[in-house]
């Protein structure tokens, strides 16, 4: 069950209202004449709408299509509720609470069905919303395709982050040839209690995250920890790429492939992560390939050796087997393969052959002895 937290009270939220300045009229008796939305981010969207006719108008419909990356043209409609009369006044709201939510900075077309008594109809031209958080007053920067959005701290620190931004689309593009195939929207929050105020269902631990069909991210970072900013910057920003370039209907890649790629942006596995699987090494308790397939566990430690064997995994497949292999790879995956087809295609074993290789070439890599876990905080991210 996902904790809901971190939510702002509804008073503070801030409530804005736009006109649609043009509608369409039909020339029937049908005119639309006033339209208009309020956004309270994040939670809600409310479309308001005044029609008047000659005769009752006995059917209205909001129509909208969110900006995302999908495989097929989704249209949602709302059928409106109202007593029939010649002069009507509507409104609907959509609930984030119903659907997830919707990131900052993302956007959508609407539109309204108008129909009377008689089978005369209207439809108004498309408006766009785009569903911002103004509770911030967001300051911008635009390097190639990344555009980054802050608040709190100065020029230098969104430059520092833009850079590494960049770098990690460096590395990325190095050992995978991935590249954005369109605008990227990048949040930064002056820190996680920040960031999870701007979600429905954050978890407690939630750190940044990746929304990959919208092209947008959202990290909290304040200025004091740059460092960590920079790694969690190229951990999300590599997830929102990759997913980008496998995107298709049938089946996503598997999570150890992801997370490792991930991993391997931020540009080496920390301290921290290397003890955990030296140790697991030491102990003979790794994790298998199958398993790693999956969402990982929720629990810190286990967690935690997840991500460390996902990059492994990666630095195995191309160190091992060289950069045009791991391209091949994720475009096999982007043409729907299953997990196993794809690793038997490009590279000629399965996951558990991987598993084999992998476990053999990591017990003779000289990793080391397990050494203590150094405490300290450790910010988790969600993908």
């Amino acid at each position: 069950m996902i904790k809901k937290i971190g939510l702002l009270a509804l008073s503070l939220l801030t409530v804005l209202t736009f006109a649609t300045p043009c509608m369409a009229k039909s020339g029937d008796g049908l005119t639309v004449t006033d339209s208009s939305f309020q956004a309270d981010f994040p939670l809600r969207l409310t479309f308001e709408m005044s029609v008047e006719s000659d005769v009752k108008i006995h059917d209205i419909r909001l129509r909208y299509q969110l900006d995302r990356i999908d495989f097929a043209r989704v249209i949602s409609e709302a059928y409106i509720n109202f007593t029939p009369d010649t002069s009507v006044s509507v409104d609907w709201t959509l609930e984030m609470l119903k659907i997830g939510g919707l990131p900052p900075g993302s956007s959508l077309e609407y539109w309204w069905v108008v129909k009377d008594i008689e089978g005369k109809s209207l439809i108004t031209s498309p408006e766009k919303v785009t569903f911002d958080d103004h509770r911030y007053s967001w300051k911008s920067i635009t390097e190639g395709k990344v555009t980054l959005y802050w608040y709190e701290g100065n020029e230098i620190f969104a430059s520092e982050l833009m850079m590494a931004a960049q770098d990690a689309l460096d590395r990325l593009k190095e050992y995978t040839t991935a590249e954005p195939e369109k605008m990227i929207k990048l949040y930064i929050y002056a820190d996680s209690q920040d960031l999870q105020g701007s979600m429905i269902y954050p978890q407690e631990w939630t750190g940044g995250v990746a929304f990959t069909r919208y092209g947008i991210m959202a990290i909290g970072i304040a200025p004091e920890k740059l460092d960590w900013g920079k790694r969690a910057i190229a951990h999300e920003l590599t997830h929102l790429v990759i997913h980008q370039v496998t995107l298709n209907p049938y089946n996503e890649i598997p999570t150890w492939l992801d997370e490792g790629l991930a991993m391997r942006s931020e540009g080496g596995l920390s301290p921290t992560m290397e003890v955990f699987l030296n140790r697991a090494v030491a102990d003979e308790n790794l994790i298998s390939v199958q398993s790693l397939a999956s969402p990982f566990s929720a629990y810190s430690g286990e967690a935690s050796l997840s991500y460390a064997q996902s990059y492994s995994l990666v630095d195995f497949l191309i160190s091992q087997y060289g950069q045009a292999k791991m391209d091949e790879l994720l475009q096999t995956f982007a043409a729907g393969s299953t997990y196993d087809t794809a690793l038997e295609k490009v590279y000629g074993f399965d996951m558990d052959g991987l598993d084999v290789r992998w476990q053999n070439w990591i017990q003779g890599s000289g990793e080391g002895e397990a050494e203590e876990v150094v405490q300290g905080e450790m910010t988790s991210l969600a993908y």
